[in-house]
């Protein structure tokens, strides 16, 4: 039995394409929609068209994430598969030149000229242009562009963090519905940040710091735009 067997091995660098797009999916929910809320909640606005600017405001970003998302991450699929067609070219005119560069990718990171040239032949053997794709071009099965999962995610996750200062707006008391709107957005935002940087690995305080920060910035600035705009009209 294979030591693998024995102990696989899960990284989390193969979670970076999913968890890019719902963390940033779900935090411009969150942020977007309360900041939303709130700044209508300032101008004195009656609870029934808080309500719809918010549903309006999930609609219409996550259809706005999923859009955004699939033509960002489309543009970078693009260019990849340029490249990768520009390298099929280059080997087909030009293997042995393709070898040297290949060998010198491998010695520049420590290998031995002449095991370097070793290691290029036998994976240009084995699958030359996954291993220029992988070594030259940095293209890999975990971090290559997935733009209809970028969209979709993104636009669910959207559609979840929106929600969450929506059902605020429901349940929040008469006179309230602003300061309750934000302080349950903190709490989500911060919550999202722990999850998030514990998916990824990353210091858990650090990531929730950051997300709240910048959400209760996001607030304090729309609500201040909504008493204003509500006091001269």
């Amino acid at each position: 039995m294979s030591r693998l067997r024995v102990h696989p091995e899960r990284h989390l660098v193969d979670r970076i394409g999913w968890l890019r797009a719902a963390v940033l999916g779900a935090n411009d929910g969150i942020v977007s929609t309360a900041s939303l809320i709130v700044g209508v909640a300032a101008a004195a606005a009656a609870r029934s068209d808080v309500l719809i600017a918010g549903i309006a405001g999930l609609v219409a970003g996550a259809m706005s994430m999923a859009a955004g998302e699939y033509v960002s991450v489309s543009s970078q699929s693009d260019t990849e598969q340029a490249d990768l067609a520009r390298e099929r070219r280059e080997l087909g005119a030009s293997a042995d030149a393709e070898l040297d560069e290949l060998a010198a990718i491998y010695a520049r990171r420590g290998v031995d000229p002449s095991l370097a040239r070793e290691v290029a032949r036998q994976l240009m053997t084995h699958d030359a242009l996954g291993a220029h794709a992988r070594d030259e071009l940095g293209i890999s099965e975990m971090t290559t562009a997935r733009p209809i999962q970028a969209a979709v995610t993104s636009a669910a996750t959207f559609a979840v963090g929106a929600a969450m200062p929506l059902l605020m707006v429901i349940v929040s008391p008469p006179g309230s519905l602003a300061f309750v709107v934000s302080a349950a957005s903190l709490v989500f935002l911060a919550v999202l940040g722990a999850i998030a940087a514990r998916a990824g690995g990353a210091q858990v305080l650090r990531a929730t710091v950051r997300v709240t920060f910048w959400g209760a910035l996001a607030m304090a600035v729309t609500a201040g735009i909504g008493m204003m705009f509500g006091t001269i009209l």
